[in-house]
C-alpha cells in the first residue's frame, strides 16, 4: 500500500508541477486586469489609498496617477496571458510593486493600527499580501529558463 501511495503522490505532484505556472499566470491575468480596470473607471476600493500615496508627486494629478496605475495593471495582466510576454509582465509587475509598498512608508497612520508595525490595518494587509505576488512572480521567472537538451546534460534525470 505504501508503494501505491508514493506512486499516486508522484502522479499528483507531476500534475501540480505541470499546471502550477500556467495557473499562476492565468490568476495574475485575471487579478491584474480585473483590479486594474476598476481604477480608471472609478470603481476600485483602492482609489483613496492610491490617491493618498501619490498626492505628493510633483507631476500629474492624483486622479491621473490612478488611471496610469490602473492601465499599467491591465497591461501586466494582458502580458501574463501569453507565455512570450511573461518576462515583460514580470518586469512591469516588479516596477509596479515598488509603488505598491509606498503606503507602508508614506502612510503608516493608514496602513498600521496605532502606529504599531506588527498590527497592519486592512489597507496594510492589502499591501503586505503583495509579498505573495512577488514570490509567485519569482517562481514564474525561475520557470522561464531554457531547458538543456538531453544530450548536453551530464547529470542523470531525477524524480
Amino acid at each position: 500500500m505504501n508503494i501505491k501511495i508514493k506512486k499516486l503522490d508522484l502522479v499528483i505532484a507531476g500534475y501540480m508541477q505541470k499546471l502550477s505556472i500556467p495557473a499562476i499566470r492565468f490568476s495574475f491575468a485575471v487579478i491584474f486586469i480585473w483590479f486594474g480596470i476598476l481604477k480608471p473607471i472609478g470603481l476600485s476600493a483602492a482609489i483613496p489609498l492610491v490617491k493618498s500615496t501619490v498626492s505628493w508627486m510633483p507631476f500629474f494629478a492624483a486622479e491621473t496617477w490612478v488611471d496610469i496605475i490602473g492601465w499599467w495593471e491591465v497591461l501586466i495582466g494582458i502580458c501574463f496571458l501569453f507565455k512570450k510576454s511573461t518576462r515583460l509582465a514580470i518586469a512591469l509587475l516588479f516596477l509596479q510593486m515598488t509603488g505598491t509598498f509606498m503606503p507602508l512608508v508614506i502612510l503608516p497612520e493608514v496602513t498600521f493600527q496605532s502606529g504599531n508595525i506588527l498590527l497592519p490595518s486592512l489597507e496594510g494587509q492589502y499591501v503586505i499580501k503583495n509579498i505573495m505576488i512577488i514570490s509567485a512572480a519569482l517562481a514564474i521567472g525561475g520557470s522561464l529558463i531554457y531547458p538543456k537538451k538531453k544530450s548536453d546534460s551530464t547529470e542523470p534525470d531525477s524524480i
